[in-house]
């Protein structure tokens, strides 16, 4: 544990000592005040009908932040290290591949995390000037950063799995928003056929990405799609960890 949680504090160290993690706090805050501005422009003076945590998810800014961020946060985490010749030597260090594979990520997420804490700001503003009785749902609000902190895992895994491939760090970030596409994708389409019996269409709303994150941000928390989201995580840190074990089969 002790080597884990050091190479997760150099991990994430790189982040708040590069230019690069400041620049995409930066990018995100724009893009999620942005997308509150727009809201409340709307929205007025009335009563909305829904909560805004649900109405903050449905806009294009929070998905084209979802999107955007895995690619740029996860695009050095192997690549960088591959293309400068360090990761060779660091690999001979007396580490484990599985500590140096959930470093990268746990420090991924950590910053993941704090990039989306702007949002927290936003809805605290319109809890303090709300004159609707009761303000915020907070339960909502905890919901949504469950789903959001669930998505991310799931994009940065394919983020992780992506650099682990590949030296460069631009054909990292295409692979990673690739998939990360074809899983947007997955969940446009699963929103337009029916969950019916027949087990194609049961497997393809498990990806229904728009319609689980609906739910979160309404408070409504499904087991089911935490475990579906968990797996996958893990399923792809697997491939993440074969992927830098590989080294020894060459």
């Amino acid at each position: 544990m002790t080597a884990l949680f050091t190479l997760t504090r150099r991990e994430l160290a790189t982040f708040f000592v590069s230019f690069t993690g400041y620049v995409i706090i930066a990018a995100a805050t724009f893009l999620v005040g942005l997308s509150f501005i727009v809201l409340l422009s709307k929205l007025g003076t009335d009563a909305s009908p829904m909560p805004v945590t649900e109405m903050c998810y449905s806009t294009y800014f929070f998905w084209l932040l979802l999107l955007l961020a895995a690619p740029i946060i996860t695009m050095r985490l192997f690549a960088l290290e591959k293309s400068s010749g360090t990761f060779e030597t660091w690999m001979t260090t007396p580490v484990r591949d599985l500590h140096v594979v959930l470093a990268k990520f746990v420090a991924a997420m950590l910053f993941y995390v704090v990039m989306w804490l702007p949002m927290l700001g936003c809805l605290a503003l319109v809890q303090r000037y709300s004159t609707q009785p009761g303000g915020l749902d907070w339960g909502a609000v905890g919901s949504t950063y469950l789903g959001i902190i669930l998505l991310g895992g799931l994009f940065l895994s394919l983020g992780c799995f992506a650099s682990a491939l590949t030296r460069s760090q631009m054909v990292a970030a295409m692979v990673t928003l690739v998939l990360g596409v074809t899983l947007f994708s997955l969940g446009f389409l699963a929103d337009q056929i029916p969950a019916t019996g027949h087990w194609p269409a049961q497997v393809l709303s498990r990806f229904a990405l728009f319609q689980q994150m609906h739910d979160f941000a309404r408070g409504v928390v499904d087991t089911r799609t935490i475990v579906v989201y968990l797996s996958l995580t893990v399923f792809f840190l697997f491939l993440t960890l074969r992927a830098v074990e590989s080294r020894r089969w060459r």
